[in-house]
């Protein structure tokens, strides 16, 4: 079978490219240079070209804290634009199933944990990245909608924080981690202090890009639901971001010339996620240890330091 991939050669689309020999299926990976998927006819005429028979859809415009909170209208048109048009050109082109990709950042700020499947429209999200939270849950409210109209089998699934090779390294609109490996990786050339914006108390679980794209494989094969599915570690490989630092300094031998600058926002506290309908459905369940994935994705990003987006 075809299965086309918009963001195919971002983050997750990188992480499944890693893993596709492992299976038997064409797969075309689809980038914003192939197709400015906010112009609705350029979306259509790319679906009609390649007549995928499955999509998964995780082209997103995204960032950072201060991205999210400085760019709010771009965050929120440019991603709903895409949305809209990815899906309604799959349901135009007759494609057998779709899988789009959301987030937990978009859940209710104020709201119990764990958080489960059930409360994503419980509450507003953290204001901090409320633009984004809200067009990302518009993708789940249109993906249901296309279910109930038309009978159009579109799903969502809802990763916990990713990270892994190949991310956007940038220091301003990076996610923590990418960001986190840059700024220390700089600090060492110069011999800087590797200065972690906040306290570095908030908690997070994180998941490796590939783990990723295999459980977002396994939902396009296997899960036959219709409504959305966590895909994360679990409650206890939550970890602080001053955890994540401390390892990325040890990394690079550079831990004695790392300090918090607590001037700055730590954002969302916590947002710990609740994967047990995932490990009830995907038997033998297992993630790449954090401290290994981590070693990955810093080796990768050192051996490709002059192409990589930063």
């Amino acid at each position: 079978m075809k299965i086309l991939i918009t963001g195919g050669t971002g983050l997750v689309g990188y992480g499944i490219q890693q893993i596709s020999s492992q299976y038997n299926h064409e797969f075309v990976f689809l980038s914003s240079k192939d197709c400015d998927l906010t112009n609705y006819e350029n979306t259509l005429k790319i679906f009609k070209s390649h007549q995928p028979d499955y999509v998964i859809h995780l082209a997103a415009y995204v960032g950072g804290l201060f991205k999210n909170m400085n760019y709010k209208v771009d965050m929120y048109e440019k991603n709903t634009l895409m949305n809209c048009n990815v899906l309604k050109c799959c349901h135009e082109c007759k494609v057998k199933k779709v899988v789009s990709c959301l987030s937990t950042c978009i859940f209710p700020d104020k709201t119990t944990y764990p958080i489960d499947e059930t409360m994503l429209h419980n509450g507003p999200p953290h204001f901090s990245n409320d633009a984004y939270a809200y067009s990302k849950r518009m993708l789940e409210v249109q993906s249901k909608a296309y279910q109930e109209q038309y009978g159009d089998n579109f799903i969502c699934v809802i990763p916990t924080n990713i990270y892994g090779e190949n991310d956007n390294y940038s220091l301003e609109n990076g996610h923590v981690i990418p960001a986190l490996i840059h700024k220390c990786y700089n600090a060492k050339q110069t011999n800087s202090k590797f200065v972690v914006c906040g306290t570095g108390s908030p908690l997070r679980q994180f998941i490796y890009s590939r783990d990723l794209g295999k459980l977002i494989l396994w939902a396009l094969e296997e899960y036959h639901e219709k409504d959305s599915i966590i895909l994360s570690v679990g409650e206890k490989e939550e970890v602080s971001i001053k955890e994540v630092a401390t390892f990325i300094a040890k990394e690079f031998d550079y831990s004695h010339m790392m300090e918090f600058d607590t001037s700055f926002s730590d954002g969302q506290f916590k947002k710990t996620a609740n994967n047990s309908k995932l490990v009830s459905l995907y038997k033998n369940l297992e993630f790449t240890p954090l401290e290994k994935g981590l070693q990955n994705s810093i080796q990768w990003f050192v051996n490709n330091i002059k192409k990589c987006r930063k």
